[in-house]
């Protein structure tokens, strides 16, 4: 069973802070709040790393960006990129090659009919007119609509797949069935929308290859999450946290729960960590 809270501080604090934002770190309408900012600042006035891991593409950072006055690198589309906040630059790429992104459609199309694609390039989001998250606006989010058969023209740093209903646990297993071999499936929202990354990327290698270029061992690392593509990551961190309003599959895996994203979770620990 996972603890509550942090009942006590260790003997030194983590020499790294990672973080999902959205459901973890941010507020539900996408908000940094003041208590979590501050929270920030104290962890890299402790001398630490804070190291955003997100779903997000680049394209959607710059708000957080400013919150953390664009220091630090953030690991964004589930590892794919790694993103310079400073420079606002893509300093590395992990991406899924044409081939294998022509394959994994094809068979997705086939085993799963009414799946609709879209895909996150390196800059840049496309869809085909299939797709549909409910009120999302894709002017907002800067995709264009195109036909299904150029879909797969680029190298993508995310494919995502997206079927009618609320289901993304079954789905992602028949996802996973069907193209296990060629990529790496996972999934971050309620509704059924699988996204899909190159094969072995997850937000555990990105931070791991992170945490080693700055000779940081797992045992020196806290992280926070509260979804399924959060898993690997939290199981590769010395001390895993998540927020009491996580999926059941992460409350389930981690060594301690906190507060919950729009009661600060985070921060409370932060706080407590570098307080």
């Amino acid at each position: 069973m996972a603890n509550p809270q942090l009942h006590h501080r260790p003997s030194r604090p983590p020499r790294l802070i990672a973080t999902d934002l959205d459901g973890t770190a941010l507020r539900s309408d996408g908000t940094v709040s003041p208590r979590t900012a501050a929270a920030f600042a104290g962890v890299e006035r402790a001398g630490a790393m804070l190291v955003f891991v997100t779903g997000r593409p680049p394209r959607w950072m710059h708000a957080v960006a400013d919150k953390v006055r664009h220091h630090g690198l953030a690991i964004c589309a589930n590892g794919a990129l790694v993103y310079d906040l400073h420079n606002e630059t893509i300093v590395e790429s992990h991406l899924i090659e044409r081939p294998v992104l022509d394959e994994v459609v094809r068979r997705l199309r086939e085993g799963v009919p009414e799946l609709s694609f879209a895909v996150e390039y390196e800059v840049g989001f496309a869809y085909e007119h299939a797709f549909r998250v409910g009120d999302w606006d894709h002017e907002a989010v800067h995709g264009t609509r195109v036909a299904p058969d150029t879909l797969t023209a680029l190298p993508c740093a995310k494919l995502l797949a997206l079927r009618p209903g609320n289901d993304a646990d079954s789905l992602f297993r028949q996802v996973a069935d069907l193209v296990g071999d060629l990529v790496t499936p996972t999934h971050s929202s309620g509704r059924a929308m699988i996204e899909i990354s190159a094969r072995g990327v997850t937000k555990a290698t990105a931070l791991a290859g992170l945490a080693a270029r700055h000779a940081i061992p797992p045992e020196d690392v806290v992280a926070f999450g509260d979804m399924p593509n959060d898993l690997p990551m939290l199981s590769w961190a010395g001390t895993s946290y998540a927020v009491a309003n996580a999926h059941s599959d992460v409350l389930a895996a981690v060594d301690h729960v906190t507060a919950t994203n729009n009661d600060d979770g985070v921060a409370l620990v932060l706080e407590q960590l570098y307080g």
